[in-house]
């Protein structure tokens, strides 16, 4: 237990000592995230929160790790430092989407062939337990990939993706904690006490992102979680000590549900438009509450809570409806609630961020306030206009 403390402690420590430099530094580089059309943002802000976070994880896992640890440990961090330099030059130089996928996939292939990471069983879902071999690793990749991806696209509002990072970390630590699982509670409670510390410069108004680097990362870390959560919660055969949980993938998949169903239902939406699935829009569940009028605190809060009801949900009802059904209605009330949220929100006017220079003569309603002086040699304003229907 002294051990998860010291995890939580120091992680917490050197991301919240090493934030406020990584901001000077970025003023003094100019290295912001920049307003667009697309971001709900005014002002140019640092996006390399990722630096800190990163720095506070990877030395108090390190620090914090038994001698005696668990020999997929190293591999994890070398997926970490992978998905690491993938989301820093990403944030820097900006990186296309396959390139992207390709770094992700050589960070899933550490932990599944090395790390040993896979998801062996469905546990009774849609009526499966083990998997053949291909099935299993495919579906593995599948989880990783959909994780990783979905806290980078979550990250739209202040305090959102760290907020749900914290949340399923910390659950899953707990769990681990019980089990006597103590690597893996070190690894959640690192991530936790790291993210809590950038929380802290994120919340709304915002001094700094989390930017790829970060958000890659938190999906990395609870991709981890969540498999070996999968893969031992359900029955106590598999481990001597701790509680079984039953329908576990219905428990994992409700600490995650927030960001992998709005990302799930994103992709859909653009590959049912032909479009490329990771193409930028404004169609996320937090784009839908911005549009309500909601603030970002209001929104982080909605989808937090929302995100613990559907745990407390799965926890109860996985005793007696099964994993199959308590999934089963997740999803349809998450969708249900989504399409209120887009068919019923209401029609108003919505800040847009363009160059001045690329307005048609005209267009501009009312100029509300200077967002950026320069930003290379465009001068860059608020505008406001119709939202487009």
């Amino acid at each position: 237990m002294f051990d998860v403390i010291l995890s939580l402690s120091l992680s917490f420590a050197i991301t919240f000592l090493s934030i406020p430099v990584i901001i000077r530094v970025a003023d003094m580089k100019k290295l912001f995230d920049v307003p667009n059309a697309r971001k709900v943002h005014v002002t140019p802000i640092p996006s390399l929160g990722g630096l800190g976070i990163f720095a506070g994880f990877v030395l108090a896992i390190l620090l914090s790790l038994p001698a005696g640890a668990s020999q997929e440990f190293q591999y994890f961090l070398a997926a970490g430092f992978i998905i690491f330099f993938l989301g820093l030059k990403d944030d820097i130089l900006v990186l296309s989407p396959v390139k992207k996928l390709i770094g992700q996939l050589m960070a899933a292939f550490i932990m599944v062939y090395k790390g040993g990471l896979q998801i062996k069983s469905m546990h009774g879902f849609l009526g499966i337990y083990e998997m053949p071999e291909m099935f299993s690793l495919a579906l593995t990749y599948f989880t990783i990939l959909v994780i990783v991806n979905s806290f980078n696209l979550i990250d739209g509002v202040d305090g959102l993706a760290g907020s749900l990072a914290v949340l399923a970390c910390s659950l899953f630590g707990l769990y681990f904690i019980s089990a006597r699982l103590t690597d893996y509670a070190i690894l959640a409670f690192a991530f936790s006490g790291s993210m809590l510390a950038f929380l802290i410069f994120n919340f709304s108004p915002s001094r700094i992102f989390m930017g790829d680097t970060g958000s890659l990362l938190a999906g990395l870390v609870t991709a981890i979680l969540v498999i070996k959560f999968i893969n031992i919660a359900e029955g106590t055969s598999v481990l001597s000590s701790g509680f079984s949980v039953a329908a576990a993938p219905a428990v994992g998949f409700s600490v995650l549900l927030v960001p992998l169903l709005d990302t799930l239902r994103v992709f859909s939406i653009r590959m049912l438009n032909r479009r490329s699935p990771f193409s930028p829009d404004r169609n996320h569940v937090h784009h839908m509450l911005l549009d309500w009028g909601f603030s970002h605190k209001n929104i982080t809060f909605i989808l937090v809570a929302t995100n613990i009801a559907f745990i407390a949900f799965a926890l109860f009802a996985g005793k007696y409806l099964g994993c199959t059904m308590v999934i089963t209605t997740m999803v349809v009330v998450a969708y249900s609630l989504f399409a209120v949220a887009w068919y019923r929100r209401p029609s108003r006017r919505t800040k847009i961020y363009v160059p001045v220079s690329n307005v048609p003569a005209g267009a501009i309603e009312e100029k509300e306030e200077k967002a950026v002086s320069i930003i290379g040699n465009t001068n860059i304003f608020t505008i406001t206009k119709e939202k487009l229907q």
